[in-house]
């Protein structure tokens, strides 16, 4: 789906690896439940249970077909147990986590799974129950470090990389595809998202030149479904309007054996970071898979047949070139970054229009006309300050707070090529798709009570986001947190499905805001 989609996906906080603007105490590794040591044995067990509630806060007009409203029903109940163990044996350092994701059927999921057998999608499709698309259990990371010396460390296994400086957009993190499937927007750590994959990853110090080699190949021993972001394409709660209720995969199937992007290719890359003149600098370039799918159409097949009734869902391989600068400014009391990220060959779909009646005559409409590939040039401009704004909220310290500014540019743009920003919409794409948003978090009573407002707005067609939370910090073992995610389209949102309407990024969110209630149990 379209690019920036897989980083709307991306939290507003950057998750464990990177930092978070949350509270710290969102960590699960400060409360190990048992831990012990030997001379050159140690080992540590923690983890959490956790659980959501989520309300819908407007009518979806996808239910009106079978006489339903969903405002003020519960749209998710989830409890997810997750366990973190940590051993170290002689020099050696090992990680395991498993984590199981469990979900109740609400009155709204079974009003959608009757939506999936009004329209017929029920039959074909690869989910028997709405809950497959929900839950699950996995071995989420499993991997060894061992030390080469004094500079170098080799991590094998099951892991997480982070590439890349942005928070809600992401411009180099493409190391990993994300799982999207059960809630779009937004939830705190991005370690919680991302599709662990298995890696041979290494870091080479040089403290000669300040800096720092960070290198990883990925074998392609992964499976299928580990590739790419996965999104609630089954009719579920996070299907983009106006597909709640429709099944997708009665028509189409994921192609991992694609030419163009085969699951078991080997893929990898290079990262340099350092710093110089007061300055924190990266160089990298990664092979990786494109994050979001791009439609293989019957009518017009790209390099192969597809297997699916109407269209395959493939993820071409892509190359990525990307900078990242950050400084401290005395001026402005901040923090200032920047992030460039050059792609090679971004695969998008032709076909602007509605499914039988397309734009261009030729290209079917609703992106099923073939693929084309475009460069792409991403940057991101931030600027993050602590305010001062205790005279005015009474907060206890300075509140962190962040801008961000996001723009996606396809290169050597053409109207003619009759891109579109998403199949199933006949949307065009546009040369720049910029977003801008912000963020800050309050801090009351040591840390344990932190509101925050988060804020979004589509510069290039209008619509946004808000997210007002509070996240509270009841003891060392229980942390809970209340949100709204409330979203407008800008007028830019389809009604009815396979048209040629006007959805742009936000349109995909209409009538989705919800109020959603988290708590986490720490051990």
């Amino acid at each position: 789906m379209a690019a920036a989609l897989a980083g709307m996906a991306g939290s507003p906080a950057r998750g464990a690896e990177t930092g978070n603007y949350e509270v710290a105490a969102l960590g699960i590794g400060d409360q190990p439940a048992k831990s012990w040591a030997a001379d050159d044995f140690s080992f540590n067990l923690s983890g959490y249970a956790r659980g959501w509630v989520s309300v819908n806060l407007q009518d979806q007009p996808e239910l009106k077909a079978i006489g339903e409203n969903s405002k003020g029903k519960l749209s998710m109940v989830r409890g997810s147990l997750l366990l973190d163990a940590d051993a170290k044996t002689g020099a050696v350092k090992w990680k395991a986590i498993g984590r199981v994701d469990r979900e109740y059927k609400t009155d709204y999921l079974n009003d959608l799974e009757r939506l999936r057998e009004t329209n017929g999608t029920d039959r074909g499709g690869h989910a028997s129950s709405i809950l497959d698309n929900y839950n699950r259990g996995e071995i989420r990371e499993f991997w060894a470090e061992i030390p080469l010396g004094e500079r170098v460390t080799v991590k094998a296994g099951k892991q997480q990389l982070v590439w890349g400086e942005s928070d809600f957009f992401h411009a180099m993190d493409l190391v990993h595809g994300y799982d999207l499937s059960w809630r779009l927007f937004f939830e705190g750590e991005n370690e919680e998202w991302r599709k662990p994959l298995t890696l041979i990853s290494t870091k080479i110090r040089v403290p000669e030149a300040d800096g720092m080699l960070a290198a990883y190949i990925r074998p392609g021993v992964d499976r299928c479904q580990d590739i790419g972001n996965t999104y609630d394409i089954q009719g579920g709660r996070w299907f983009f309007q106006p597909y709640r209720g429709f099944d997708l995969t009665a028509v189409t199937d994921k192609d991992c054996d694609h030419p163009s992007g085969d699951y078991r290719d080997v893929t990898g890359g290079v990262r340099w970071s350092g710093e110089a003149f007061g300055l924190s600098y990266s160089f990298a370039w990664l092979t990786t898979f494109s994050a979001d799918p791009v439609a293989n159409s019957a009518f017009k097949p790209y390099k192969k047949a597809p297997e699916g009734a109407v269209f395959d869902r493939i993820h071409p391989q892509i190359d990525v070139y990307g900078m990242t600068v950050s400084g401290y400014s005395a001026t402005l009391n901040a923090v200032l970054s920047a992030e460039m990220a050059y792609t090679k060959d971004q695969p998008y779909n032709i076909g602007t229009g509605a499914f039988l009646s397309p734009n261009v005559p030729g290209n079917v409409g609703i992106g099923l006309g073939g693929v084309k590939l475009k460069d792409t040039l991403t940057t991101m401009l931030r600027i993050d300050k602590d305010l001062d704004l205790e005279g005015i909220f009474g907060t206890s310290r300075p509140s962190f707070s962040s801008i961000q500014l996001f723009d996606t540019q396809v290169l050597n743009f053409k109207e003619s090529d009759d891109l579109v920003r998403l199949f199933a919409y006949g949307t065009p794409l546009t040369e720049h798709n910029t977003i801008l948003t912000a963020f800050t978090t309050l801090n009351y009573r040591n840390d344990t009570i932190n509101p925050g407002f988060a804020i979004g707005f589509d510069l290039s067609h209008g619509g946004g986001f808000a997210i007002p939370s509070v996240s509270l910090t009841l003891n060392d073992q229980w942390l809970a947190k209340i949100e709204a995610d409330l979203f407008w389209t800008g007028d830019r949102s389809n009604k009815v499905q396979f048209s040629n309407q006007r959805s742009q990024l936000f349109g995909y969110f209409d009538k989705a805001s919800q109020l959603v209630f988290r708590l986490t149990r720490q051990f």
